[in-house]
């Protein structure tokens, strides 16, 4: 892996760990929408991440002979259909069934900021690894060829 692929890597998975960052923002700032412009309340989103691969014959080698990847990539970013919707009795609420119910998003924030801390230690992590080939690249063009 030459000193530019390293830095790659390291800006794939801090441009990953923002974005991850960006959804959990967006589903703390929606934790009491209980309608969105569906007319259905907010559902919590994730960043689903994969190995960034491509199928040239370079890469399928390295890839078999146990050599590190190109990085990491945003697949997708979907619902959480498994977590379900919080229903609270507020027969005053506007958005209250015929029950009285009111359903809201299925965003727990102490679960949201656990996963920001981990994103932001992640995103971290990839500044360190990032500075350090950096400073690696720059110690190897101040060597001395006597």
């Amino acid at each position: 892996m030459s000193f530019f692929n390293s830095l790659n890597v390291s800006a794939s998975g801090m441009t990953a760990q923002r974005l991850r960052t960006d959804i959990i923002s967006q589903n703390i700032a929606n934790v009491n929408t209980t309608r969105g412009e569906d007319g259905e309340p907010y559902a919590r989103q994730t960043v689903v991440f994969s190995e960034k691969t491509n199928n040239r014959f370079d890469s399928v080698l390295n890839a078999s002979l146990g050599k590190s990847g190109k990085g990491v990539k945003v697949t997708s970013i979907v619902k959480d259909k498994k977590t379900d919707m919080k229903k609270v009795y507020d027969p005053s609420h506007p958005d209250a069934d015929e029950d009285g119910y009111v359903t809201y998003p299925n965003v727990d924030v102490v679960t949201e900021m656990t996963n920001m801390i981990d994103a932001s230690r992640a995103y971290e992590a990839n500044v360190t690894a990032f500075n350090s080939s950096k400073a690696m690249l720059s110690k190897t063009l101040e060597l001395d060829t006597k």
